[in-house]
C-alpha cells in the first residue's frame, strides 16, 4: 500500500513538472515575443504605414566592401546584419557576388527619393515601383536592393545575372525572401528587392512557392518570435 502511495504521488510530482516546465517555455516565449517589433513582418507598400518616428530598435552599418558606392553609409537592423553578411559570404563563394545598393531608409529618405522619382518619371510612373514614404520596407531596416560589381547601380539587367538566380535558389536559406516578384499586386517586378522575414517563414514561402503579400497576415505573425531563430 505504502509503494503503491508513493508511486502514485511520484507520477503526479512528474505531472505537476511537466506543467511547470511547460509554463516556463509559455512565459519564455511570450517574453521574446514581447521584445519583437512586430513592424518586421506587417505588410506594408499601400497596405499598413509606418509614421514617421519609426526607427528599427537598433541600426549597424554594413561594411563597404559589401557596398556599391564606397562613399555611402548604409545601414540594416543589427539582429539581422549576421543573416545577410552570411549571405553575403556565402554569394562571393559561389560566384555569384552581391552588392548592396539601398538598405534602411528613413522616412523623410523615402520621402526625398519620391518626390525627385516624381519629378523625373511623373506620379503615375512612379507610383509603379516606389512607395510614398510610411508605405517603404526600406524603412524598417530589414529590407536591401542587391546589385553585382559589373551591373552598378544599373539594375536593368540584374535579372539575367547568376547571381540573382544564385538569391532564388538560396536567399531563403538566410532568411531573405523577394518583395516583388512577377504578377504581385503592388509594384513592378522588382528583382533586386529582398526583405528579411527570417529563415522558418522564407522557406515555407520558397518551398511552398507563395509571396509573402499572398498569405493572410494572421499566419505571417505566427512567424515573428522565430525571426532571428
Amino acid at each position: 500500500s505504502l509503494h503503491d502511495r508513493l508511486r502514485t504521488e511520484s507520477d503526479r510530482n512528474k505531472a505537476y513538472g511537466t506543467q511547470v516546465e511547460s509554463l516556463v517555455s509559455t512565459v519564455a516565449t511570450l517574453d521574446k515575443l514581447s521584445k519583437t517589433d512586430r513592424e518586421l513582418l506587417q505588410k506594408y507598400s499601400n497596405v499598413y504605414f509606418l509614421s514617421e518616428n519609426y526607427v528599427p530598435s537598433s541600426l549597424t552599418n554594413i561594411e563597404t566592401e559589401f557596398a556599391v558606392r564606397k562613399d555611402t553609409t548604409l545601414s540594416i537592423h543589427t539582429q539581422i546584419k549576421p543573416h545577410l553578411i552570411a549571405l553575403l559570404t556565402a554569394a562571393r563563394s559561389a560566384n555569384a557576388e552581391l552588392l548592396v545598393l539601398s538598405a534602411y531608409r528613413s522616412f523623410g529618405q523615402q520621402a526625398n527619393l519620391k518626390t525627385n522619382y516624381k519629378t523625373i518619371y511623373g506620379s503615375g510612373s512612379a507610383n509603379t515601383f516606389s512607395a510614398d514614404q510610411g508605405y517603404s520596407e526600406h524603412q524598417l531596416g530589414s529590407t536591401l536592393d542587391f546589385t553585382t560589381p559589373r551591373n552598378g547601380e544599373n539594375l536593368d539587367t540584374f535579372e539575367k545575372s547568376s547571381s540573382f538566380s544564385w538569391l532564388q535558389n538560396n536567399a531563403h536559406t538566410y532568411g531573405f525572401i523577394l518583395s516583388y516578384p512577377k504578377g504581385n499586386a503592388y509594384f513592378t517586378y522588382e528583382p533586386w528587392h529582398w526583405r528579411f522575414v527570417g529563415v522558418e517563414l522564407a522557406t515555407k514561402l520558397h518551398t511552398e512557392n507563395k509571396n509573402f503579400y499572398e498569405l493572410d497576415q494572421r499566419t505571417i505573425n505566427e512567424y515573428l518570435v522565430k525571426i532571428f531563430d
